[in-house]
């Protein structure tokens, strides 16, 4: 059996981290695009290189590292900054990560998990075999948000802003986990999922019969 490739996204503070941990217990790898993004962007990285000439060069620190926190406040300033962003790293990212899954492929017939919060914005659903969303409502995001990035509210929501609405994850996502449950509900809904998704295509098992909406 070839090893599939399942795509993981959803809005930053839904939940979709939880869901990534508890996928480590049923794949064979996992691809963090938040990882590959970070070695896109060492220093002297054609990437990096590239945003500076979009962004501005005061993005480089002296050492010429990337100042992450003036790229995000610049880059999550406005929807179309956000999009620029992307259509920047992104081709640099998924060419990486197509890497990444091959690689994985020739070692293990179990899942791999591509964990990506812009799967969809930057085409890399192109490369799944299926996709999950994470969603939860804004004010439990919201409050996740604060506590984990120690941020501003007035930060917090500029992030959440820059992002679409939950029916762009819903809509496209083969399948959607609500990340407003425990967390330990939703790593146990993760990893039934995932344990389903092995299960050859037409196959009889009745375990195989899995819907869009994976309910609390």
């Amino acid at each position: 059996m070839k090893s599939k490739l399942i795509g993981l996204t959803g809005h930053t503070g839904a939940g979709k981290s939880t869901a990534a941990r508890a996928a480590a217990d049923v794949c064979g790898g996992i691809i963090d695009a938040d990882q590959v993004a970070r070695e896109a962007l060492q220093k002297g990285s054609p990437c990096l290189k590239a945003l500076a000439a979009v962004f501005g060069e005061d993005i480089l620190q002296r050492d010429g590292s990337l100042d992450r926190r003036l790229l995000a406040k610049r880059a999550f300033s406005s929807q179309e900054k956000t999009l620029l962003l992307n259509r920047t790293t992104h081709p640099w990212i998924l060419r990486r990560v197509q890497e990444l899954a091959e690689e994985f492929a020739r070692h293990t017939d179990k899942l791999v998990l591509f964990d990506a919060p812009l799967l969809y914005e930057s085409g890399g659903e192109t490369l799944c075999d299926s996709v999950i969303a994470v969603v939860a409502p804004d004010a439990v995001r919201l409050q996740r948000i604060l506590l984990r990035d120690r941020i501003s509210e007035e930060e917090a929501r500029l992030r959440m802003n820059a992002q679409p609405d939950a029916s762009f994850y819903t809509s496209r996502a083969d399948y959607v986990i609500d990340g407003s449950q425990p967390p330990e509900r939703v790593a146990q809904q993760m990893r039934e999922l995932l344990k389903r998704l092995c299960i050859p295509s037409g196959s009889t098992d009745p375990a195989a019969r899995i819907t869009k909406e994976v309910e609390p």
